[in-house]
């Protein structure tokens, strides 16, 4: 039955056609009849049993209308917060549909892609009060996601991931041919809701990198034959300077050397931030200005890469700490320039990833536990950081002044922000059996990581 509000505020009963219904209208309502039969209702100071597991639906959409969030706790009003967040995907999806159909009826109208194409684009500009540019943008979207990518719009639809993550997929993969992009988006997207966009662009940068080797290889050598740097102007009246296309691991080597170069001016006296006065070390080592010392950069280079890369058996991709993905060559050449650093090796199980053993080529001024530690752990374990452990502080998990011991059973890496969040307030977490960390927020939500940068 539907419930229609007349004129003169009766509610008046009418049977439903279903003839006249669209499947989708009619699943629908089959769903909600489902969803209410086995949901508790919701009361002044709560919210429906089973709310975070609703799909987006009229259901859901009935129930988030009728929730005064004002009036519940903490943990409730995360959970609605949630749901709001699945059904706007939902109506993104059903939008971008719309776009697309829209681009569709044209095409059979014209006959011309192209054509149809320009014609929806002043459509939905003017439809949706948009300006050339965002309409264009809006447009291309709709027909990436509809055709090119139809399982991220179906992950959109069903609430799985939101317009930021669909927007990383099908940008992350526009230089790949149909099947690779089709390939990549399959394999991120059950894990995609619980990345970051900066982590999920990071695994997708290595798989577009894994998917086709040789291809990746010459984007890169077509890419850094195009190295330049740029001078622009800014609104503001100053200046941004740019290296764009550099090679990573001088770029990274590079900004290793200005944040160590920093790091020496911070002293008590010196009232910039870190951000000016890594700035002003670039300006001065471009203009020939620095005299606060040189030296050899000995911070620890980590980069990570498998054996099998290393001894050209295969073309997998490479991760290099503070940077992301990076293609075996680059992998292979950063190692090679490594003979004199510190090496640490960790040897894992193929299937599980898990460390079963590691140490290190030789001994420095840190304990065993650290290099434990950081081998184990690649980056930050809070949810959704990728700084590198060689970069955090060690975490005792059960603090030390409760009894907690100094062992690497105890310890993870938190970067310096996150640690501070986690202890100020009130955070916990857990290390599982099989090397995730359980997470408690202070609102009684949990959340689940790796300890490993996607």
């Amino acid at each position: 039955m539907f419930y229609d509000r007349n004129e003169a505020g009766r509610t008046d009963e009418s049977e439903v056609d279903f003839d006249l219904m669209s499947e989708l209208e009619t699943a629908w309502i089959l769903e909600a009849d489902s969803e209410l039969s086995d949901l508790s209702p919701a009361t002044g100071d709560s919210i429906p049993a089973r709310l975070d597991e609703m799909a987006p639906g009229p259901c859901l959409a009935g129930f988030l209308a009728s929730i005064d969030v004002s009036g519940l706790s903490g943990h409730d009003r995360v959970t609605v917060l949630r749901a709001q967040r699945r059904m706007e995907s939902h109506y993104a999806a059903r939008a971008y549909e719309s776009i697309s159909a829209v681009t569709d009826s044209l095409l059979d109208e014209d006959g011309d892609p192209e054509l149809a194409t320009a014609s929806a684009a002043a459509e939905v500009r003017a439809a949706l009060s948009l300006t050339r540019r965002a309409a264009d943008a809006t447009l291309f979207m709709a027909l990436d996601v509809t055709r090119r990518l139809p399982r991220v719009w179906e992950a959109l639809a069903s609430g799985n991931i939101d317009v930021p993550r669909a927007r990383v997929i099908a940008h992350g993969t526009t230089h790949l041919s149909v099947a690779g992009a089709r390939q990549v988006a399959e394999r991120v997207i059950d894990r995609a809701s619980s990345w970051t966009t900066g982590q999920l662009g990071a695994q997708i940068r290595r798989l577009c990198i894994d998917v086709d080797p040789a291809e990746a290889a010459q984007r890169y050598d077509d890419a850094v034959a195009d190295r330049r740097v740029v001078c622009a102007p800014t609104e503001d009246g100053t200046a941004d300077l740019l290296g764009l296309n550099l090679p990573p691991q001088r770029a990274a080597a590079a900004m290793r050397h200005i944040n160590r170069l920093a790091r020496r001016l911070r002293t008590a006296a010196e009232s910039r931030t870190m951000d000016q006065l890594r700035a002003d070390v670039a300006l001065d080592l471009l203009t020939g200005a620095h005299a606060h010392g040189s030296g050899t950069d000995r911070g620890v280079v980590d980069i990570r890469v498998d054996l099998a890369t290393l001894t050209h058996l295969t073309e997998d991709s490479g991760k290099l700490a503070g940077f992301g993905p990076v293609i075996a060559d680059i992998a292979r050449q950063v190692t090679e320039a490594q003979r004199d650093a510190e090496w640490r090796w960790i040897l894992t199980d193929r299937d599980s990833g898990q460390p079963l053993a590691g140490g290190t080529t030789r001994r420095r001024p840190t304990s065993a536990e650290r290099r434990h530690v950081e081998a184990r752990d690649g980056c930050c374990v809070f949810p959704g950081c990728r700084m590198p452990g060689s970069a955090s502080d060690l975490d005792h998990r059960i603090r030390y002044a409760d009894g907690g011991p100094t062992d690497q059973h105890n310890l993870a890496p938190l970067c310096r922000h996150d640690h501070r969040t986690r202890h100020d307030s009130n955070w916990t977490y857990e290390r599982l059996p099989n090397g995730d960390y359980q997470w408690t927020t202070r609102l009684g939500h949990h959340y689940r990581t790796s300890g490993q940068p996607p």
